[in-house]
């Protein structure tokens, strides 16, 4: 029985690693039809648009999708794809696993590090509810937040002064926190890790917390606590292996996101999948790196482990279990891996993206 799954290429190195990604799931042999799509800057100098309505629509109809990375510029330019995409699908739980491999370059190879990050996609001041510095309905709302704030009023000058709305909600937060539970219980996990800022945002983080010990009264199997989000940076630096399943809003599952794919080799071993009810992207949680692009030279892992979440997601255990083996043994013997996973970067030995999933090919034909 053949799938229908969107491929979007994106733009940078995005369509070498979707073409990378495609080889691999492809030789696991699960049958795969490709809907190939695009976004991205590429596509909006020619259409206008960085999302085609032709991408749109075929996300609608498969409801999966593998997407490269794309580029969004810092600052300036159109808003971010990623963001576009998880409000218009509803995808409200980002995952992101980080899980250490033997043979990657990381300072925590003695330590077990395999923590899941659940984050919450669409709340929070990722939400984009924004207002300019120096429009008039921005002083307006200052003057209205300092009229009738009885707590904390805006000290900046109302002039020169952008805001930022943080939107959380109660059942916002009950389904992203279901969602982590969920995910525990199902995939053997022994923990979830609150992760907030109650103490000082106490209206918004403060109903986040206050949501999460409800709901883990539900759970009596899963163990449950919750970390101020300074103080979790800090106990992952110091203590990784205490971790398992972190939930975040949204601005801290972003960062944490990093800082754990930064304790397991950085964001080329960092996969990603958004999941909402009526459909699923899958990504790498790293940018497009314009500057490579063409070379055949970046890592493809990411991408390729977020082709395992992706087959998961499909029902496709065993397959997702083949591909990550062989994820896994390639990297282990440390032969044929892009520079950034050998010891030294500038190893002439390194292979490029393609003779990097081509070698994952191989492990899997092998029976690795």
């Amino acid at each position: 029985m053949s799938r229908e799954v969107t491929l979007i290429t994106g733009d940078g190195v995005g369509p070498e690693l979707a073409e990378a990604a495609r080889k691999c799931v492809d030789a696991t042999g699960v049958n795969i039809q490709w809907d190939v799509q695009e976004a991205g800057v590429d596509v909006m100098a020619r259409c206008g648009t960085p999302l085609p309505e032709a991408t749109l629509e075929s996300i609608r109809r498969t409801k999966c999708a593998l997407k490269a990375p794309i580029t969004t510029p810092v600052g300036t330019g159109f808003r971010s794809i990623n963001v576009h995409l998880r409000q218009t699908f509803g995808l409200y739980a980002c995952v992101r696993p980080c899980k250490y491999y033997p043979g990657v370059r990381t300072f925590f190879t003695s330590v077990p590090v395999d923590i899941v990050i659940v984050r919450e996609n669409t709340e929070d001041l990722y939400a984009g509810i924004e207002f300019e510095a120096g429009k008039q309905g921005t002083m307006e709302l200052v003057d209205y937040i300092n009229r009738v704030g009885t707590e904390r009023k805006i000290q900046s000058p109302r002039e020169g002064t952008g805001v930022s709305i943080k939107p959380v909600s109660i059942s916002g937060s009950e389904r992203i926190i279901r969602y982590a539970f969920d995910y525990a219980r199902q995939n053997h996990r022994r923990k979830v890790t609150l992760v907030h800022k109650a103490n000082i945002m106490k209206h918004t983080d403060g109903l986040y917390l206050a949501t999460g010990r409800r709901v883990a009264e539900s759970y009596p199997d899963i163990e449950f606590e919750d970390r101020i989000v300074d103080n979790m940076c800090m106990q992952l630096v110091q203590k990784p292996e205490l971790y398992d399943v972190l939930v975040c809003l949204n601005l801290y599952g972003d960062i944490l996101s990093d800082l754990c794919a930064g304790l397991v080799g950085g964001l080329g071993m960092a996969p990603g999948a958004n999941i909402g009810c009526d459909g699923a992207v899958f990504e790498a949680t790293h940018g497009s790196a314009p500057k490579y692009k063409g070379l055949n030279k970046v890592n493809p892992t990411a991408l390729v482990l977020s082709g395992v979440l992706m087959l998961r997601h499909l029902g496709e255990s065993e397959a997702a279990d083949k591909l990550e083996r062989a994820v896994a043994a390639v990297i282990a013997e440390g032969k044929d891996v892009t520079y950034d996973m050998k010891p030294d970067r500038d190893d002439p030995t390194a292979v490029g993206t393609q003779e990097m999933a081509e070698a994952i090919c191989r492990k899997m034909a092998e029976g690795a």
